[in-house]
Parts: structure tokens; C-alpha cells; sequence
């Protein structure tokens, strides 16, 4: 069918496969409303003709219960009828989001550094919504209306075939109208979708950078671009809106006429007391108006569900166009044992590029176990790529990367990550207490361990101010915790997890000189021991490692301590004169 992916809409059959028992209990409670509701006008046809008619009412007592016991069902199974269908669609989309989400958690760092965010959050809410008007409206209704229009023309045609091909002259002008209104309203919902794509991407920039908006009094500026972009939305919507207006407009005209043909045609001859060799009692007349307009109704319905039907498929092939990214780092199916963890790291020839623009060029080095390790060099140099490609964020280019004598890509990745820990510069904590994001949801870390990883870094000194101490809820990305006590809650989850692999990418950047202080003597007591890789923007931090690598345009060029590469007066030497240290040096 034009303008409708069948395959799309197969492709949901899965979702909603194990609530189907919902769906076929719906069908047969709208399959029982539909014939009380094709039963309703028959029952006032027969108390037309055998008792308002010749005006004997003995009897007409019992049509009228049953017309009111048959309402009384009609709408009992209308009700429940809703809920079973509501509750296999609702159930549907709980799985769909729930493999939606569980599929953005595979997705490797290179689709994030692509996508905006705004678009991923769309995905998950305004075109799983979409398909939440499938559900609730959709399918088992549609089928409902098909058999209801299928029993309602064979009464009217059991009642007079003549009168109603007479009528059904309306169906053809009715196909073409939806035919050629069904290919605007297509195209109409996918503008829509496009547009508030862009409003959701635009808005959750602009929110995250509020505070930047307002220091440089971008306000009026920012206001006018979302007038713009909100405004599109506006417009495209009412696009939808007024061809699905038309559709419906067209509908409800076409059943006007057709029973202004009915009291034309039928009427005359139930007046004269038959006509064309049958007679047509005011019963059936009222009968087939009232059927006609019971067969109309479907028919509007439909072509409203035909809008609900194009933005439902919109929104399914955007669904699964990212359920069909696959750039999932692999994973061995059956991976062979691993060696015991010591934290040998080798770089051997590793080159790696950002969307074709090359930031490692064959870069090889080792770190023996235990060993500390800072990696220094100009903004650019590829030093925080180092810490993402041992922590398999990426994978390289080229050359390969091993850790204990195993390439990394022979590693399950949480056993990897468990043996790996970083702590990144910007610190994402999440919703919960202090002591969550200490634990991160790790089960093996009890309270007590997350407490005692956090009093090591004195960060019980910070959380007194706060009533709940350490069950303080964390405000939206930490907003009620100051920068440096922010970093120290990313240390105290790795003191937490206890790996024996550090990267840190220049972990005491936001701190002052006195948490400084103190984080520098928890790093040294974390360090010692255990393999580090640290990414160093202050060289005044380096000093006691064991080794500094210097990178320059992603190629090592200088190793050794910090004294000797000082002595050699190469790149080293006037980066740290670049930094003033010249005469600490």
C-alpha cells in the first residue's frame, strides 16, 4: 500500500506478540459491541411496523428492554474492549523502549559525537508516543470497523439491495478523495516529525547552556530562534490538521448526501406504500438511515486512522533507522580465559582518526605493571584519545592495544571496564545520593567500602554541610556540589572499585590548591601498587611519576622523567617554561 511500510509495520509484530492474548480479547468484546450496535436499529425498525405503526403497543415493552439490555452491553464491551487494547499497547511500547534504550547503551562514543541529543530523546518519547496512537487506536479497531462495514452492507442489502447501490454511489468520489488526501497527509506528518526533531535538539542545547546565553546577553537572539524553529512546528502541524480536516470534512459530506438520497428516493416510496414491486415500510426506512449513517461512521473513523496509520509509520521507520545502527564495539562470542590482571599496558602502532582527521600516527609504548605514566603535549596531541582507546570507547584505525599481553578486543567489556577505570575532566554525576554515585549502582560495593573510599579523600569534611551527610540527594548533574567535590566523588568511585588499571584524564583540574592538596595524597595512596595513565594539562602535577610521555601531533616524541627531559631542552623543557615553571623547574 502507497505511503505505508507493511515491513516497518511488521517489524513491530515482535513487541507485541506476548501481550497478543489482549489484542484477541479486545477483538471478540468490539466484535460483541459491533453487533449490539447492528442490532439496536433492526429493534426500532420492528417496533415501527408491528406496534407505532398500527398503533399496537401489546408487546413493545420487550423490545424495549432488550434494546436497553443490549445498549448495556454495547457499552460494557466498548469498555473493557478499550482496556485490553490499551493494555497490549502500552505493554508493547514498555518492551519497545525498553530495547531502544538497551540498544543506545551499546552504541559506541562515535554515534554520540554525531548525533544530537535532542534527536535520541525524540526517538525515545515523541515517536514512541506515535506509536502509542497505533496501539491504542490502530490495528484491532480498524479490523473491528472492516467487519462492522462488511455486516452493516449486508443488512442494508437484506433490507432493499435497490436503495442501497443507489447509495453506494458515494464510495468512488469518497476513494478518490482519500486517495489523493492520504499522499498530502503523508508528506505533511513527516514535516512534523522533522520539525519537532529539530525543537527537541534546539531546546535541550539551549537549556544546557543557559547560563552561557544569559552572561553573554544572547537572550532576544536565542528567543527569536526558537520562535523561528517553534513556529515551523506550528506550521507544519497545521498542515496535518487541515488535510486531515478535509478527509474528514469530505466524509461527513458525502454521508449527509447520501441520506438526503435515502429520504428522496426511499421516501417517496414508503409514502406511496412501495415501490419497485417491494413494499418500504417507515420502519425500514428509518432502519437503512439509520444504518447508512452506522456505515458513514466507520468510514470517517478510518480515514481519521489513516493519519494516526501515516504518522505511526513516519515514526516507526525513524525508530528502527536507529535500531539498525549497528556499530556496537564487538565482543567475542566465546571468549578465550583471560590472564590474571597486572596492568601491562602496550601501544603497538596505533593510529586512530575523528571522522577522517588523524590523531594518533603509529604510536607505540609500554607500561609495566604498577608503573605511573602521564602522557603530556599540547592541546590536540591525542593524549585523552589514549585514555577512550584503552578504555575501548574506540577501537583504532590501526594497530592494536593490549592489556596483560591480550588484545583489548579479545576482552568482554565490563570485565575490561571492571580492570579499567577512568576518571574523565568533566564529572557526570547522576540522580540519587552522594553515596549512589559513589557505589554507581556496583553491587559489590557495600556502603561501608563507598564510605570508607570517600573518607580517604576527607570528602566527610564536605558532605557535613549537607543534612543527610552522605544520603544528600545530587541535584540535576550535581548542581548543589562545588567542582572540586564533584571530582572527589568520581575518585572515591574508583578508590571504591579498586582497579588495578588507573586513567586519568588531568583529574585535579577543578580543585583548589587546598583539595589539591588533599587529592593528590589520595591519588599517590590509589596509585601505588596499581598501573596509571594520567593525562596531565598542568605539568606541575608530573613530577613524581615514574615516566612522562611527551605526544606532539599524536606521535611520541620525548620520554623519560621529568629531570632528565627537562635536561634534554627539547619539547617538554618549553612547555613547561610555556606554563611559567621555568625557574621551579
Amino acid at each position: 500500500m502507497k505511503g505505508i511500510d507493511l515491513a516497518l509495520l511488521r517489524r513491530l509484530w515482535p513487541f507485541v506478540r506476548p501481550h497478543r492474548r489482549h489484542l484477541v480479547r479486545g477483538l471478540l468484546l468490539l466484535l460483541l459491541g459491533s453487533a449490539c450496535r447492528l442490532t439496536l436499529p433492526y429493534l426500532v425498525k420492528l417496533a415501527i411496523d408491528r406496534h407505532l405503526t398500527p398503533g399496537e403497543l401489546v408487546g413493545i415493552g420487550w423490545l424495549a428492554a432488550a434494546f436497553v439490555a443490549l445498549g448495556a452491553i454495547e457499552m460494557a464491551a466498548r469498555r473493557r474492549q478499550m482496556f485490553e487494547v490499551d493494555s497490549a499497547g502500552q505493554n508493547a511500547l514498555l518492551d519497545l523502549r525498553r530495547r531502544l534504550f538497551r540498544h543506545l547503551q551499546r552504541l559506541p562514543a562515535s554515534y554520540y559525537d554525531r548525533t544530537p541529543t535532542g534527536r535520541v530523546i525524540g526517538r525515545l518519547t515523541t515517536d514512541v508516543e506515535a506509536l502509542n496512537e497505533l496501539f491504542s487506536s490502530g490495528v484491532v479497531t480498524v479490523l473491528g470497523d472492516l467487519v462492522f462495514l462488511a455486516s452493516a452492507l449486508a443488512i442494508l442489502l437484506a433490507l432493499d439491495w435497490r436503495l442501497t447501490l443507489a447509495t453506494l454511489l458515494v464510495v468512488p468520489p469518497l476513494g478518490a478523495v482519500t486517495m489523493f488526501v492520504r499522499g498530502r497527509v503523508r508528506r505533511a506528518y513527516h514535516a512534523m516529525r522533522a520539525e519537532l526533531s529539530a525543537m527537541n535538539a534546539f531546546l535541550h542545547e539551549q537549556v544546557g547552556g543557559m547560563a552561557v546565553n544569559q552572561m553573554f546577553r544572547r537572550e532576544e537572539r536565542v528567543a527569536a530562534d526558537y520562535d523561528r524553529i517553534s513556529s515551523g512546528v506550528r506550521d507544519a502541524q497545521l498542515r496535518t490538521v487541515r488535510w486531515e480536516s478535509i478527509l474528514s470534512a469530505a466524509v461527513e459530506m458525502l454521508g449527509s448526501f447520501t441520506v438526503a438520497l435515502i429520504v428522496w428516493f426511499g421516501g417517496g416510496h414508503a409514502l406511496a406504500g412501495g415501490g419497485a414491486g417491494d413494499a418500504l415500510t417507515l420502519g425500514t426506512l428509518f432502519a437503512f438511515i439509520e444504518y447508512m449513517q452506522r456505515f458513514f461512521a466507520p468510514l470517517n473513523d478510518l480515514s481519521m486512522k489513516w493519519a494516526v496509520l501515516q504518522n505511526a509509520t513516519t515514526a516507526s521507520r525513524r525508530i528502527f533507522a536507529l535500531l539498525d545502527v549497528d556499530e556496537a564495539l564487538p565482543e567475542p562470542a566465546a571468549p578465550p580465559p583471560l590472564p590474571p590482571a597486572r596492568g601491562e599496558i602496550v601501544f603497538d602502532r596505533v593510529s586512530f582518526a575523528y571522522r577522517g582527521e588523524p590523531v594518533l600516527r603509529e604510536l607505540s609504548f609500554r607500561v609495566a605493571p604498577g608503573e605511573r605514566v602521564a602522557l603530556v603535549g599540547a592541546t590536540g596531541a591525542g593524549k585523552t584519545t589514549v585514555l577512550k582507546l584503552l578504555t575501548r570507547l574506540y577501537d583504532p584505525d590501526e594497530g592494536r592495544i593490549l592489556l596483560d599481553g591480550r588484545d583489548l578486543r579479545e576482552y568482554p567489556l565490563r570485565e575490561l571496564r571492571r580492570r579499567v577505570a577512568l576518571v574523565a575532566q568533566d564529572v557526570f554525576l547522576f540522580e540519587g545520593t552522594i553515596l549512589d554515585n559513589i557505589r554507581l549502582g556496583a553491587p559489590e560495593i557495600d556502603d561501608e567500602r563507598a564510605r570508607a573510599a570517600a573518607d580517604r579523600l576527607h570528602l566527610d569534611e564536605f558532605v557535613a554541610r549537607f543534612p543527610r551527610g552522605y544520603q544528600e540527594p545530587v541535584r540535576e548533574r550535581g548542581k548543589n556540589l562545588s567542582a572540586g567535590e564533584k571530582q572527589l566523588v568520581s575518585f572515591a568511585r574508583v578508590l571504591a572499585a579498586a582497579p588495578p588499571v588507573l586513567a586519568l584524564d588531568e583529574a585535579t583540574s577543578n580543585v583548589d590548591s587546598h583539595t589539591e592538596h588533599r587529592l593528590q595524597e589520595a591519588v599517590h595512596e590509589l596509585m601505588a601498587g596499581r598501573t596509571s595513565l594520567a593525562v596531565a594539562h598542568r605539568l606541575s602535577t608530573v613530577r613524581d611519576v615514574d615516566r612522562i610521555l611527551v605526544l606532539h601531533r599524536g606521535r611520541l616524541v620525548e620520554e623519560g622523567s621529568h629531570a632528565g627531559l627537562m635536561a634534554r631542552r627539547g619539547l617538554y623543557e618549553r612547555l613547561v617554561r610555556l606554563q611559567g615553571m621555568g625557574e621551579e623547574a
